[in-house]
């Protein structure tokens, strides 16, 4: 399977003339019988070698962070006390050792992942073990920062510990970074946005304390910021043909759990008893996403809450007396209306864009691509 970054990076190096691609593309889209701007394409495997790779890459990784997990304990012993004082002297030298060997054991992670990436990802452009490697590298930086903040300031709280957070964000954020200008992963983008959005919500926090309350408001307020920024990527390719719709796909999927699930939870979903009316404004909520979805051509809002959708559902049956079938009827219902949302979500999505202004649908991806339907043989 090839992504349209693949077909790009093709043509950018003359493999492919633009009418090439064009045509395969073309292809594509008449044996799918369906338009390939719908088909939201990414690429996560190229065949099994992908697969066989990262599971190798897993297994040296976590023996790689083990080691280095023991050399930075040995570097700073625990204390031999079995009882260790909370307040006392001791504590503080145990919370610097387990620092030592988060910092050791993390930064030995993040550099083999990047050596292994120098081949895996940019010489073999392998897509799983690509997006495998971007995420040790940046959780490996992330915990070899926390650990160097412990080791030096161990047992911060409140403020400090927030600011310390904010510390290891942006500086995880800018390794992040480098990564990206290094290999062009396109998930590295959606990444970098998370360790930004973590560093500005610990700074929110080391700033003004009491909004520690109002963090599930706070986490919305940063999904609607990477929604928009998907967006933007989004807009810059309207026929999605280069590696920014693969970039746009990533910060969809990062922004749609953190719109969907404060949004749900502030309505009470998850406090364990969902009345009628609290099932049918999720339910309300749901089509208003799918909508949503239609016009902008992706799925994660409907994927991310769709837990919360059959949650409610099964409550609603459940109040109604369906008790011994609620959850059958509920999964019946549901996964009817999304097979039927998929199998004509090309027809559906022309209708909800066809109603929007049209600078809007100017914005938005584009519809002008007609489905093909080729005649099987018998």
């Amino acid at each position: 399977m090839y992504s349209e970054s693949d077909i790009e990076a093709a043509v950018a190096s003359g493999a492919l003339t633009p009418e090439a691609a064009a045509a395969l593309r073309a292809s594509v889209a008449q044996n799918r019988a369906s338009p390939l701007v719908d088909e939201e394409s990414f690429r996560l495997i190229t065949g099994f070698n992908d697969i066989f790779v990262s599971i190798a890459a897993i297994l040296l990784l976590v023996a790689v962070g083990w080691i280095g997990s023991s050399i930075g304990g040995a570097f700073l012993p625990a204390p031999l006390s079995p009882e260790i004082d909370p307040f006392g002297p001791e504590q503080a030298a145990f919370q610097r050792h387990m620092a030592a060997s988060a910092l050791f054991g993390g930064a030995f992670v993040a550099a083999t992942s990047w050596m292994l990436a120098e081949y895996f990802t940019r010489a073999r452009r392998m897509a799983l073990p690509s997006i495998l490697l971007l995420a040790t590298f940046a959780l490996g930086t992330a915990g070899a920062l926390f650990g160097l903040v412990q080791v030096i300031m161990p047992g911060l709280r409140d403020q400090a510990a927030a600011t310390s957070a904010a510390f290891v964000g942006i500086c995880t954020a800018g390794a992040i970074y480098l990564h990206w200008r290094r290999f062009h992963v396109p998930i590295t983008i959606a990444a970098l946005t998370g360790a930004l959005v973590s560093t500005v919500i610990s700074l929110t926090f080391a700033a003004v304390p009491a909004l520690l309350n109002a963090w599930l408001w706070m986490l919305l307020g940063s999904g609607l910021c990477v929604f928009a920024f998907a967006m933007w990527w989004d807009m810059s390719d309207r026929t999605r043909t280069t590696r920014r719709s693969d970039v746009a796909f990533w910060l969809h999927l990062a922004a749609a759990p953190m719109i969907a699930h404060p949004i749900f939870w502030l309505l009470g979903v998850m406090n364990g008893e969902v009345n009628a009316g609290t099932a049918l404004v999720v339910i309300g909520l749901y089509v208003l996403f799918g909508i949503v979805a239609l016009a902008i051509d992706r799925r994660a809002l409907l994927v991310s809450s769709l837990f919360y959708v059959l949650y409610a559902m099964e409550a609603l049956f459940k109040q109604f007396g369906a008790v011994s079938l609620n959850v059958a009827l509920t999964g019946l219902v549901i996964g009817s209306l999304l097979l039927m949302l998929s199998a004509f979500w090309h027809v559906a999505r022309r209708v909800v864009v066809s109603k929007l202004p049209l600078d809007w649908q100017a914005k938005l991806p584009a519809l002008d691509r007609p489905v093909v339907v080729t005649p099987r043989p018998a």
